[in-house]
């Protein structure tokens, strides 16, 4: 019975660094309606521009390199949405879509060009420690990450809830027409949301770079964030957390417990299986707002 909680927390932490790339897309869409297939590049070039910071170009400490990485984030944010999204503004949501598609490219090739190809390890200073917990192995990574990502959910509650400019954002996300009418200006509140979902991005960069390394294949992990919308909907940022743990968890016990009698691999395909049984039962996701237009 260890064993099986011990499996089960592991898939948790995993589920956590899911939904931390799952929140960015969640963020992007309900301001704007955009669904952002450029999320997970921008994850990798966040851990990319960190690594430069903290070791290639420069030495300097951790903080300070992740405080120019959110800066870097924000340039990035400022570029997408006053350069490229703008003039798609009146455009079909197809365009702005396919407009993601060339972000994400053109963060991959820049990556290249300034970075390499070659996959680098980040060091972040935490010692990687294991502690025993009620009998279950804990990493201290695991530990470290899922503290910044509930300081990180609960700061972004608060913002939306408390906050002014929280406020006008949860008014674009429900109408633009009606938040343009009362004077919340429509781009900047989008440039907000972008810069919000690059410093999500780049949290999601660090714990992934610090997991498995800096790599490009970091980019595809925006896959694996596709079933977590789908389970937790897509405009629901509490959903898309709940999901996350939901689809870590069940991957991992699904390659321990279910793998071995179908030949492993399991992992790279389960998601998908529960996302599908989902959909059937719940088209809008677990927590998703279904939308009813009249014809």
């Amino acid at each position: 019975m260890t064993f099986f909680f011990e499996v089960f927390v592991s898939g948790l932490m995993v589920g956590i660094m899911y939904s931390l790339v799952a929140l960015g897309f969640t963020l992007i869409f309900k301001a704007s309606g955009v669904f952002n297939m450029a999320q997970g590049a921008m994850s990798l070039f966040a851990s990319l521009a960190l690594y430069g910071f903290l070791e290639q170009f420069f030495h300097f400490p951790f903080w300070l390199a992740f405080l120019c990485t959110v800066g870097v984030m924000t340039i990035i944010a400022y570029i997408i949405v006053f350069i490229i999204l703008k003039p798609l503004v009146a455009r079909p949501p197809l365009m702005l879509f396919m407009a993601t598609f060339g972000v994400m490219y053109l963060l991959e090739g820049f990556g290249q060009s300034i970075y390499g190809t070659q996959a680098k390890g980040l060091e972040i200073g935490i010692p990687d420690n294991v502690y025993e917990v009620a009998g279950i192995l804990i990493s201290s990574f695991d530990l470290f990450f899922a503290v910044i990502a509930a300081a990180l959910v609960g700061g972004l509650a608060w913002f939306f809830q408390k906050t002014r400019n929280g406020r006008a954002l949860r008014a674009v996300s429900d109408d633009h027409e009606a938040a343009l009418s009362v004077g919340i200006p429509l781009l900047k509140a989008w440039y907000l949301t972008w810069v919000i979902a690059g410093v999500v991005a780049t949290v999601a960069g660090v714990a992934w770079g610090t997991r498995i390394g800096v790599q490009f294949s970091l980019s595809l992990i925006a896959l694996k964030a596709l079933p977590v919308l789908i389970i937790g909907g897509i405009d629901s940022i509490p959903g898309v957390i709940v999901a996350g743990l939901i689809v870590g968890a069940g991957e991992n016990l699904g390659e321990v417990f279910i793998g071995p009698y179908v030949g492993g691999g399991i992992q790279t395909f389960f998601p998908y299986l529960m996302a599908l049984a989902v959909l059937y039962f719940k088209p809008y996701g677990l927590f998703g707002k279904e939308i009813v237009e009249r014809v």
